[in-house]
Order: C-alpha cells, then sequence, then structure tokens
C-alpha cells in the first residue's frame, strides 16, 4: 500500500508540474506611478484566474520600459496614446481619440507592438484650481477663462504650479502658452515636483496648478479641472499593448484582456489611484478587491 501511495504521490507532483510548466508566462511592466502599478497588478492577477504565469517588473522609467518592451524583455505594458505619439514616434499633429489610437496602432504595429481594445479613460494633462480660488472666481470654468482673469489682475501672487518636465518641455509649457496667449514668465509660475503640486493646491498656497486628469487627489482634495478649450492637451487614452510575437503564441490573450480594459473610465481609475495615494492601501489589495467586485468571466 505505501508503495502504491508514493507511486500515486509521484504522478500527481508529476502532473501538478507538468500542469504548471504549461502555463504561458507573461511578463508584465509598470512605470514608476501609482496608476501603473495599479493596472499591472489588477492586470496580473486577472490573468493568473486565467491561467497565466504572470511576471510584473515595475518602477520602470518610460524609455527603459519602451525599449525592455520593443527588446522582447517585456511582453506587455499599459501604454498612453499620447505618450506613444510624442514621445517615441515624434507626431506633433493634433489629433483627436480615435485618431491617436489609429496612429499608433499603425505606427507601433511596424515595431512589432500590437495596440489591443483600449479604455475608457485618458490620464491627460489638465489645469486645476484648489477650491479657495474655485468659490472665489466662480467664472473660471476654461483654461481662456483663467488667462483672461491672470491679463485682467496681473497680480504676481497668482502663482501658476507646474511639475519640472512639463515647464521645461517645447510640447508643454512653452505650447500652452502660445496657443492661449497667457503671460506667464518667472515670477508667477513654480516649479516643482508632481506630487508637491497637489500638496501645493490642497493647502491653497497657488492660484492653479497643472494636474492629471485621473489623479485621486482630484476628488480627494476638492480641486476644480479647468476645461482645456482649445484643445492643447493630447490624449491619452490607455490600452494594453503585447509583442506582436508573443500574440502570435497566444492569441486568446486579445479577448481575455478586452473585457478588463473596459471596465476602467476616468472616475473608475480616479478611485483607484485615490486607495493607494489617499487612504494608503496596497495595490495589490485594491487590485483584489476591484476583481472581487466585478468578476469577468
Amino acid at each position: 500500500m505505501k508503495k502504491i501511495a508514493l507511486i500515486i504521490g509521484c504522478v500527481l507532483l508529476c502532473a501538478g508540474i507538468a500542469q504548471a510548466a504549461q502555463k504561458p508566462v507573461i511578463r508584465i511592466g509598470a512605470r514608476v506611478f501609482t496608476e501603473q502599478t495599479l493596472l499591472a497588478e489588477i492586470t496580473s492577477q486577472y490573468l493568473r484566474s486565467k491561467g497565466y504565469d504572470t511576471r510584473v517588473t515595475g518602477g520602470l522609467g518610460s524609455n527603459l520600459a519602451r525599449s525592455a518592451h520593443e527588446s522582447g524583455q517585456l511582453d506587455m505594458l499599459w501604454e498612453y496614446t499620447g505618450v506613444s505619439l510624442v514621445a517615441y514616434n515624434h507626431v506633433t499633429e493634433k489629433l483627436d481619440s480615435q485618431e491617436s489610437y489609429e496612429r499608433v496602432k499603425e505606427l507601433d504595429g511596424k515595431k512589432g507592438l500590437v495596440w489591443l481594445t483600449p479604455s475608457k479613460f485618458s490620464n491627460t494633462y489638465a489645469l486645476a484650481l484648489p477650491k479657495n480660488v474655485a468659490d472665489a472666481y466662480p467664472q473660471i470654468n476654461s483654461v481662456s477663462d483663467l488667462k483672461h482673469v491672470l491679463d485682467a489682475e496681473r497680480q504676481d501672487h497668482h502663482l501658476i504650479a507646474l511639475d519640472t518636465e512639463f515647464a521645461n518641455r517645447s510640447d508643454g509649457l512653452q505650447g500652452m502658452v502660445e496657443l492661449y496667449g497667457m503671460d506667464l514668465t518667472r515670477r508667477n509660475i513654480r516649479q516643482m515636483d508632481a506630487g508637491l503640486v497637489y500638496t501645493a493646491l490642497r493647502n491653497g498656497q497657488v492660484f492653479a496648478g497643472l494636474v492629471y486628469t485621473t489623479d485621486g487627489r482630484l476628488n480627494a482634495f476638492n480641486l476644480k479641472l479647468l476645461n482645456d478649450d482649445l484643445h492643447y492637451f493630447p490624449d491619452y487614452t490607455a490600452a494594453p499593448v503585447v509583442r506582436q510575437a508573443y500574440l502570435d503564441a497566444h492569441p486568446q490573450l486579445a479577448a481575455d484582456l478586452k473585457p478588463l480594459a473596459e471596465l476602467f473610465d476616468d472616475q473608475t481609475m480616479r478611485q483607484l489611484n485615490a486607495r493607494v495615494d489617499v487612504d494608503h492601501e496596497s495595490p495589490s489589495a485594491v487590485a483584489a478587491d476591484f476583481l472581487r467586485r466585478h468578476p469577468l468571466n
């Protein structure tokens, strides 16, 4: 009996090893900010339930993540249309959401990267007002409105907070100032880390600040988003992007990821980001709870 039990045990062990070996391994990358960490973690947990063996590499800089993706060190990234257009494909013309998606799908397809079904959210730039300013200036609802107030009052204490990267990019502050005809100079601009922009807005230390439209702190800090009425900021719709070689080997992945991508919209991402950045929950716990609340077959 002991011999039979040993044989059965060995058979089951070998079967388990074989089953594990048959699981397709997918290497998922994530850039070094909360939203990317959450998207990678949710995707990892979801794909594990679909029979994939997931490996997540987080904390990557944009260029490193892209290089690893193109070279085959990563199989999948959640990418943003505007990032691919401007940073990697050097497209400067203004395109709407659908045009942006179709263009990056075409351009990145030539590099062996496939854009799958996109999400319903775009994490683009916006200018926002803190609550005290929004209450005092209810007439400011757009960037043009902000420009008119700044021109009319010309007060140096009307400070605008910008993260350092945006302030120094040609397609950042310089282009925005030119399009809107804004008189922004060193006297009324404050450059700082992106996280400190939100702190300055929450504390009412600045008149307006540059934010990201799916950041969880927008709701938590009662910030008022201004309409980009001249459509300066690019579309940054997020979508899973997979290497063509991996998709050829595992074509079911496109269908697996479609219902997941369609769960994400602007408000959903703000809520998820807030749970990590404001409530200090762990990304893995937030991901698990999200998937429990949104079961996918």
